[in-house]
């Protein structure tokens, strides 16, 4: 059965892919991937695919077009070679932040960039932690939703000494962290901006003398965490570490976590680092590998994926 899988992969995630091919025990799939002296994508898949399971890895992460326009192309590219099925494997969902109409004349480019994969040829995206969960609804073909929290917690896991606490960075990361608080058996604080008496923002739940784990889909200018981070030491904090599944980590970003009173932050690797996060003393990084391996594998034998979601 293992002949019938082939995984590609595009320009943004070689490593990853790498990893997850070596997990499952198969070579990454021939692919020339190259550019016309105007910039556009060409692309030739180097090997028969006809019939074939096929996957392709990329991470839709900056430079944001270019990747989900290769993303594209390479699809097309395996429909056309006749593969039996196409599977999109998108550890990071660019656009995923444009998933409503939060003004009268704006558009909603998460839904655009699923109607193109769809339209492309995909048969099925697997995807990890999108950062609104009705991105799921904008497919009209299968979308398995992983959580990278899922590996964040087990590396929580492995470090905790009995007085942390999980605190949410805003509202809409309350349940994400509510979970994964509940999994960790720990307590768990939200901010809290509202304007009272003159002062905000406000930690509400009590993290005088602990560690404070803060929570976040993804660290993009880092500013946000690292407000955090100021906010959770005013109020006693001992230590604040965080953990965040996207390290998109744009701009100068890295000197901002660099400079602040954050004493880690721990990523996965759904995009690559730059050199600067590589180099950094606080930035580290949990591999997705091998939960995207299981994954595949389970897809690939028509395997039910719901119990991985349990497995911490």
């Amino acid at each position: 059965m293992w002949s019938r899988l082939t995984l590609f992969t595009g320009n943004s995630s070689p490593v990853l892919a790498e990893s997850v091919a070596s997990q499952l025990g198969v070579s990454p799939g021939k692919a020339i991937i190259t550019r016309f002296s105007d910039g556009e994508v060409r692309v030739e898949i180097g090997e028969n695919v006809r019939g074939k399971d096929t996957y392709v890895l990329q991470s839709t992460c900056p430079p944001v077009n270019e990747n989900i326009m290769e993303l594209l192309v390479i699809i097309d590219a395996l429909k056309r070679a006749s593969a039996r099925r196409v599977n999109a494997i998108i550890p990071y969902y660019g656009y995923g932040r444009q998933d409503q109409k939060d003004k009268p004349r704006v558009a909603i480019t998460s839904k655009v960039v699923a109607d193109l994969l769809a339209v492309a040829g995909a048969d099925r995206v697997i995807t990890i932690d999108l950062h609104a969960d009705q991105i799921q609804g904008f497919f009209n073909i299968p979308v398995d939703h992983l959580f990278g929290t899922n590996v964040l917690c087990t590396a929580i896991k492995e470090s905790l000494r009995g007085d942390e606490i999980i605190l949410a960075p805003d509202s809409g990361g309350v349940e994400r962290c509510r979970t994964f608080a509940s999994k960790l058996q720990l307590d768990l604080a939200l901010m809290d901006y509202r304007q009272e008496n003159g002062t905000y923002p406000k930690i509400v739940g009590n993290v005088s003398g602990r560690r404070v784990i803060i929570l976040d889909d993804m660290v993009d200018t880092g500013r946000t965490l690292v407000r955090t981070a100021q906010v959770a030491h005013a109020a006693g904090a001992e230590i604040v570490d965080a953990c965040a599944v996207h390290p998109v980590l744009s701009g100068n970003s890295v000197k901002i976590i660099e400079e602040s009173q954050l004493r880690s932050i721990i990523v996965t690797d759904t995009i690559p680092l730059s050199e600067a996060a590589r180099n950094s003393g606080k930035i580290f990084t949990v591999s997705i590998a091998p939960l995207l391996a299981e994954v595949v594998k389970r897809v690939h034998f028509e395997e039910p994926i719901s119990s991985i979601f349990a497995e911490i």
